[in-house]
């Protein structure tokens, strides 16, 4: 059996708990947004990496591919950052992207779809999440195959899926997420926080001028500059509200 660590959306945060977890796998899959050179060679440190290009990674990342298609292992991967730029009809056993920071998994006329979510800074109290790829010898038996199926789980085409939260990312339902932003933030505020940040505040300062938690300022500040020339009502959007 072979082991591939996937991630995403680091974000320029290698949590030690996913470093750990690297070091047990024989390759590495990033989804894209691994956000700077340093992150990016801490990665390569583990050997095989494969990665993408996220629409966060800069001038320092343009030999970095928007798109990568291999094969591991006997199956065909294909990996980009972001949903949309996935086509139609794709020919891979297993299709890899991010962008969203939220887990998801599908299967798919034969095809695997994973977005293993994001393992960097957490953002609107979504889980840190990433995944490990379990893939068996294609020479294998069907005797040793049931074999790995009981310690592993059901084997889907001779490759199994585990989801791993990272602990400490304590969860919040979306419904008490959105109520508590509504209660605190609007489309008039965020704009103030935008200007606020051009004249060079602090988040705390932020916080405390706009009178918000300072895990809400983070994140609006994070958006404004994660995403230049992002407008309130598309942070809004990007946060559920």
């Amino acid at each position: 059996m072979h082991r591939i660590a996937v991630i995403s959306d680091t974000h320029n945060l290698l949590r030690p708990e996913v470093a750990e977890i690297l070091k047990t796998c024989e390759a590495v899959i990033h989804g894209g947004d691994i956000s700077g050179p340093e992150t990016f060679a801490k990665l390569k440190e583990n050997g095989r990496l494969f990665a993408v290009r996220g629409n966060n990674d800069r001038d320092w990342a343009e030999e970095i591919p928007y798109v990568l298609e291999f094969e591991l292992y006997g199956r065909r991967f294909w990996v980009t950052h972001k949903k949309k730029d996935i086509p139609k009809g794709v020919d891979a056993d297993v299709v890899i992207y991010g962008h969203s920071h939220r887990y998801a998994q599908d299967y798919r006329d034969g095809t695997l779809y994973l977005n293993p979510g994001s393992c960097g800074p957490r953002r609107f109290g979504q889980a840190i999440t990433m995944a490990v790829l379990t893939v068996k010898e294609t020479g294998q038996s069907a005797d040793e195959s049931q074999a790995e199926a009981d310690v592993y789980g059901n084997v889907d085409g001779g490759i199994t899926v585990t989801r791993i939260d990272i602990p400490g990312s304590a969860r919040q339902s979306a419904r008490e997420n959105v109520t508590v932003r509504r209660e605190q933030v609007s489309a008039d505020t965020i704009a103030q926080i935008g200007r606020d940040l051009e004249r060079g505040w602090t988040v705390s300062d932020i916080a405390a001028r706009r009178k918000l938690s300072a895990e809400l300022a983070e994140e609006i500040v994070r958006l404004y500059v994660t995403h230049p020339g992002v407008t309130p009502e598309q942070i809004m959007s990007k946060m559920g509200l």
